[in-house]
């Protein structure tokens, strides 16, 4: 099976990686880490070969990677330049 092919998830990653250069906003980037996550998991014999014997669990896994991964791109990148600046402190007081 395909999905259970440690290059196909890193050609993947990279697949996902590029669609971010193309169209950015920091989501596909999450999905690029947690295929790269996948990818490596597979790579590494022992962990891969548990993991190849579900491919529910793998999905799973490469979700969660994902929700990660973003959160904390989300986290590293800012808040988008088109989101309303919310000022705490009054200038008056």
């Amino acid at each position: 099976m395909i999905w259970t092919t440690w290059w196909a998830w890193l050609a993947g990653a990279l697949i996902l990686g590029i669609l971010e250069v193309v169209a950015p906003g920091v989501i596909f980037l999450g999905f690029a880490c947690g295929a790269a996550l996948v990818g490596l998991l597979f790579a590494i014999g022992p962990v891969g070969d548990w993991l190849a014997t579900s491919f529910p669990m793998t999905m799973v896994i490469f979700a969660l990677a994902s929700l990660a991964s973003w959160i904390v791109l989300r986290q590293v990148m800012g808040k988008r330049q088109n989101q309303p600046k919310i000022i705490e402190n009054d200038i008056n007081d």
